[in-house]
Parts: structure tokens; C-alpha cells; sequence
């Protein structure tokens, strides 16, 4: 398993404008941010003693959350991922999505995935028919992306965090979001090292490190 350090800040808009500013300087931008940005919308799971929500609240040293997300509305390319947490380091694993099986598991047709190539997607069956897991909120966000080669580095920007509340269709254009939050999220992610080149323009006097959760934002309404 691939694991990978994970910081995060919130942060003002004046940090962010001069973290912004100091990245521009020596990093590099993401090729598939547009403007420097994009757009992402997340559809999260959890069960219904809500085990995700409660992990990250409690803060647990070990804990997973799984999610289907796609970029500035382009639903041509879906993935399916895990996110895994032990102490401060993460992992990620990911599996590519149709937007028709994407729909499917939304709506609850899960049959299919027992048999999938991937070992992720199965995985997840397995855990929607022993442990409850079911769609559960919509989290859409602003992100800037930004990556430094050393280190395998990479820094993000995001804000503009909106719920989709109860609704769980989030191939629909027409399920609305809401802002729940006007916080901005800095999050800086590496593998063996951090240069000190990024080390300096992500600093900030008096910032700790914090546990900022979209997810657990984004439940405010249930």
C-alpha cells in the first residue's frame, strides 16, 4: 500500500491569496485544471449508524471513507474511490466508473458489481451488503490544484464547500447544492520528503494542523 504524508489548514482568504502568490512562483499548475481550478462533485457513502461520520469526528487513527467523483461536470470519466487514513499518512485507491454504472449503484443496482474487473468496486459491494454502506450526501467544492515533481508533491486549495443534502442523485443536473460553509481548506500531500521550497510557501505563522472534513461539513442537514 502506497502511503502518502497528508497535512491539512483551514485557512483565511489573505493566506490563501499569498500561498496562492508563492505557489505560482515555484510550483507547477494541475494540466487538467481550467483557469487553474476545477470543479468537484463527490457522492459519499456511509452506513446508518453513520460509521464514516462518527470515525472522523471521533478522530480514529484508522479509518476509510468511499466515494464516486467526477471533475467539471464531465461524467465521461467517473471514479470510484477509497480513502484510507492511519494517523497522519493516506492512501487513495481508485477505480474507473461508466456513468451508467455509476447511476446503478446510486439507485441501488448492485448485483453487477460482484463480478467487476476491479477489485475495488467488489470491494464495495461486499461492504454495501454486510456493513450498510449507501449513498449518503452530495459534496460539491472549488479546488487549486497545485504539483512540485520532487517529493511527488502535491497542494490544494479548496473552498466554496456546498451539500447536496438529502439528495443522492449526483448525475442529476438538477439536484441542487447549498453552501454550508465558507471555509478554505489548504492541503498539502507527499510522499518520502517535503522540499523546502513548498515547505516555505505553504507556511504560516500561528496555522496547526487541522482535520478539516468536507464530508462531515456537508452533513450538517442530516
Amino acid at each position: 500500500m502506497n502511503l502518502r504524508h497528508e497535512v491539512k489548514h483551514e485557512i483565511s482568504l489573505a493566506d490563501m491569496i499569498t500561498i496562492r502568490q508563492r505557489l505560482s512562483a515555484v510550483a507547477y499548475p494541475d494540466v487538467h485544471a481550467a483557469d487553474g481550478k476545477y470543479l468537484i462533485r463527490s457522492l459519499y457513502f456511509d452506513n446508518i449508524n453513520d460509521k464514516a461520520l462518527k470515525e472522523k469526528v471521533n478522530g480514529l487513527n484508522k479509518r476509510e471513507k468511499f466515494r464516486i467523483r467526477y471533475y467539471n461536470g464531465d461524467t465521461s470519466v467517473i471514479h470510484l474511490e477509497k480513502k484510507s487514513k492511519f494517523d497522519s499518512l493516506g492512501n487513495k485507491q481508485s477505480a474507473n466508473l461508466t456513468k451508467e454504472q455509476a447511476q446503478a449503484i446510486v439507485k441501488g443496482d448492485t448485483d453487477w458489481m460482484i463480478d467487476s474487473e476491479f477489485s475495488l468496486i467488489r470491494e464495495l459491494y461486499t461492504k454495501m451488503k454486510n456493513q450498510g454502506l449507501a449513498p449518503k450526501t452530495i459534496v460539491d467544492y472549488t479546488r487549486e490544484p497545485f504539483i512540485f515533481p520532487a517529493g511527488n508533491v502535491r497542494v490544494t486549495i479548496d473552498y466554496n464547500i456546498r451539500s447536496g443534502m438529502n439528495c443522492t442523485d449526483f448525475l442529476n443536473p438538477k439536484c441542487v447544492t447549498v453552501p454550508v460553509s465558507d471555509s478554505i481548506i489548504l492541503e498539502v500531500k507527499w510522499d518520502a520528503f517535503l522540499p523546502d521550497i513548498i515547505r516555505d510557501a505553504v507556511s504560516l505563522a500561528d496555522r496547526r494542523e487541522g482535520a478539516f472534513s468536507k464530508y462531515a461539513t456537508c452533513r450538517i442537514y442530516g
